[in-house]
């Protein structure tokens, strides 16, 4: 610190220059197992329940099956909106092992239950602590993977929600087999998958340091520069050569603890009002066709091509791999091609697979693994591009609001999005007519055209940039004057 810096309370650093150099070793894998196994276990959650095991053990109704998923969502949005100011107020990784031990705790005791408002209770709280991950976890893999990686690794961790589900599933058709394991303790033993998996992860993650970025901008500098020192000094112990970092690429940083609400909403809507338009149609798009095709795909196949529910069951598995493979196929594509130009096309083309699929259907030219085809198809870059969405959120605003971000939009996207199921089921009906979900997919294709075609347009172009170059912090006191507010937008 000179004698300037030490006069007005500011501090220079080289943190972002530095963590951005790093070339790929064991601590950004650290990190991907630790911090990206969160969405896992968030898939096998909505799948253990969507199972609905539970149902015969507490004697519930159809509409108390569908609540117990409703409270988990309510639960997410909770957790986001409370844990996502939390995360920018007290660090990434104080609210990582809180809010994954408040998950573990709540699903744990929701196995127990012995009454349906028990399961209501816990479920709500597992939803707490999954939605207060979404935005810690978000907010640390941002700032610890270099900027080079950033995007595909994003977006692959968060495409790992698929994997969770087919774990879960697969449990399934062993759990729910009255002939291997009773009525009342399978549906149990799946609760306690996700804690077992949590015990681990926990463990994981108590070797994961706090975000140095966030350090940095909250006051505690000193500890930041150690914790990058010891990463540098793991990663040339793996025999890579680390180059210098300028001088010219430090910045000068004075600490702020707290922002007051006006500071966000200046943020939200005067400095970036076209990112909080961005990301606001991004979430809600994905969302809303997501909820709409994933929670309704059964009744398709069950109600206009007669499949039996365990056979319908099982076409869950190739959606799932579809899923799971466009960002972990399509991720590294963000970094290079670039971030409007992939985010347009995976909407687009999911868009235009999803219309393609309408007009097919409303022909009765498919069958049920044809349309299960279509759907994989569509799906494979719907999931590359909802991904990015999360991605988006959480890399085009400043550090110190970072969190609050993504659980703004999440919440927001998650309260749209909720809508789909109810639209899609009235459209479905009885399955006597195919018009009105024709309709209905060319309402979901138009949706994520409309995405997309929002991404091109009022999209960041921010792949292999700091996320300091994408966003100046707010604790930032050397601005340069030519850089305005929306720089990197094209």
């Amino acid at each position: 610190m000179t004698a300037a810096t030490a006069e007005t309370g500011a501090v220079r650093s080289r943190i972002p220059a530095r963590m951005d150099r790093l070339p790929w070793a064991r601590f950004h894998w650290l990190v991907v197992f630790g911090l990206g196994t969160a969405w896992i276990l968030d898939g096998l959650e909505i799948q253990l329940v969507a199972s609905a095991g539970y149902q015969q053990t507490l004697h519930m109704s159809s509409t108390e099956v569908g609540f117990t998923g409703t409270i988990y969502l309510i639960g997410q949005v909770v957790g986001a909106l409370f844990f996502g100011r939390l995360t920018d107020r007290w660090g990434r990784k104080k609210l990582f092992v809180i809010t994954l031990a408040i998950y573990l705790v709540g699903s744990g005791v929701a196995g127990l239950a012995w009454s349906t408002w028990w399961l209501w209770v816990w479920r709500f709280v597992a939803g707490l602590g999954i939605g207060g991950e979404y935005t810690a976890i978000n907010s640390a893999i941002d700032e610890l993977i270099p900027a080079k990686y950033r995007g595909r690794v994003d977006i692959a961790i968060n495409g790992t929600y698929w994997a969770g589900a087919m774990i879960g599933a697969f449990a399934n058709i062993f759990l729910l087999d009255h002939s291997l394991v009773a009525a009342n303790w399978g549906w149990r033993i799946g609760f306690f998958i996700g804690p077992v998996l949590g015990l681990i992860i926990i463990w994981l993650r108590r070797h994961i340091p706090e975000s140095p970025r966030w350090m940095v901008t909250h006051g505690h500098a000193d500890e930041a520069h150690r914790i990058v020192d010891e990463i540098e000094k793991s990663v040339e112990a793996q025999g890579h050569r680390l180059t210098p970092v300028p001088e010219d690429k430090a910045m000068l940083i004075k600490a702020r603890e707290t922002l007051p609400m006006s500071v966000l909403l200046d943020v939200f809507f005067k400095r970036y009002p076209r990112r909080t338009f961005l990301g606001l149609s991004m979430m809600i798009t994905q969302s809303f066709l997501y909820n709409a095709i994933f929670f309704t795909y059964i009744l398709v196949l069950k109600n206009f091509y007669g499949l039996q529910g365990s056979t319908a069951e099982k076409y869950f598995f190739p959606f799932a791999v579809g899923n799971l493979l466009g960002p972990l196929v399509l991720g590294h594509l963000f970094d290079t091609i670039g971030r409007r130009k992939m985010i347009f096309s995976t909407y687009v083309l999911s868009g235009v697979i999803l219309a393609v699929s309408a007009f097919l259907f409303v022909n009765n030219t498919l069958t049920a693994f044809t349309q299960t085809a279509l759907w994989v198809g569509s799906f494979f870059f719907a999931s590359a591009g909802a991904s990015s969405a999360y991605l988006t959120v959480s890399e085009i605003f400043p550090l110190e609001v970072r969190g609050q971000a993504i659980s703004y939009f999440f919440s927001i996207g998650q309260l749209v999005g909720a809508t789909g199921p109810t639209i899609y089921g009235a459209l479905i009906g009885a399955g006597t007519t195919r018009e009105p979900l024709f309709y209905g997919y060319l309402l979901g294709a138009a949706v994520m055209i409309a995405g997309g075609l929002i991404a091109w347009f009022f999209g960041v172009d921010a792949e292999q940039k700091t996320l300091e170059d994408v966003a100046d912090p707010l604790s930032r006191v050397d601005v340069p004057a030519h850089r305005g507010p929306e720089i990197a937008t094209a």
